[in-house]
């Protein structure tokens, strides 16, 4: 990969991955304090400002290594998570549902908007590469956020979306894999576990829905069926 592709990806994926990180977080926080902790709030993490939620490591350096590392063909990385003291919510069990399930439903309706832009963008004849490039980005970063942080392992989102359904003696249980949940989640992306039985389905499941949504919009627009 030479440098003009390099510096194309990530002018392209810039602005759509700080969306992405910087609204799922705040979703999180925001349905927080609607639930009654306004920790992240107080914080200023409920902000649309990308610079509260941004890892040096983990949101720059992470990703920017392993993709030049990898030719592109692995990434991964992470933002500054939003703290949430549950035991401030109203109803702590049944609440953390809500506060776990706001960041990737951020990005799901994210991945929508910038499939509307891609409609759009072809409705109107538009030939700049650039925007479709940078749409389509929106879509494919988006789903990916949404499949992984729906893995049911805490500490992922879906982890603790499990752990707030279950009963109450099963939920104490499965909780205690919190503190070995990260590991348990990079080795089994790393054997290809989450990537094909996981994230795959979910995503394509995803883009189905989504395509099926905006028929109407296509009919408008007299686009093509994908």
């Amino acid at each position: 990969m030479n440098f003009n592709e390099i510096v194309q990806t990530i002018t392209t994926h810039a602005l759509p991955v700080l969306l992405a990180i910087t609204l799922h977080e705040a979703a999180h926080g925001y349905v927080a304090k609607l639930f009654g902790d306004n920790t992240a709030w107080a914080l200023g993490r409920v902000t649309i400002n990308p610079f509260p939620h941004i890892d040096p490591v983990g949101t720059i350096a992470m990703p920017l290594f392993l993709y030049l590392a990898t030719g592109g063909s692995f990434l991964f990385g992470y933002a500054k998570p939003v703290p949430v003291d549950f035991s401030r919510l109203r109803h702590p069990k049944r609440d953390m549902v809500w506060v776990a399930l706001a960041g990737p439903a951020a990005n799901l309706i994210q991945a929508l908007v910038w499939a509307v832009t891609i409609y759009l963008l072809n409705g109107f004849g538009a030939e700049e590469r650039f925007f479709f490039e940078m749409a389509q980005a929106g879509v494919l970063t988006n789903l990916v956020m949404f499949a992984f942080n729906l893995f049911p392992v805490p500490p992922m989102d879906g982890g603790r979306i499990l752990v707030g359904l279950l009963p109450m003696r099963l939920a104490i249980s499965y909780s205690r894999v919190e503190r070995y949940g990260f590991f348990i989640v990079m080795g089994l992306v790393l054997i290809g576990v989450v990537n094909t039985l996981w994230m795959l389905p979910i995503m394509t499941a995803s883009m189905l829905s989504i395509q099926w949504l905006l028929q109407p919009l296509a009919s408008y627009l007299q686009l093509p069926t994908p």
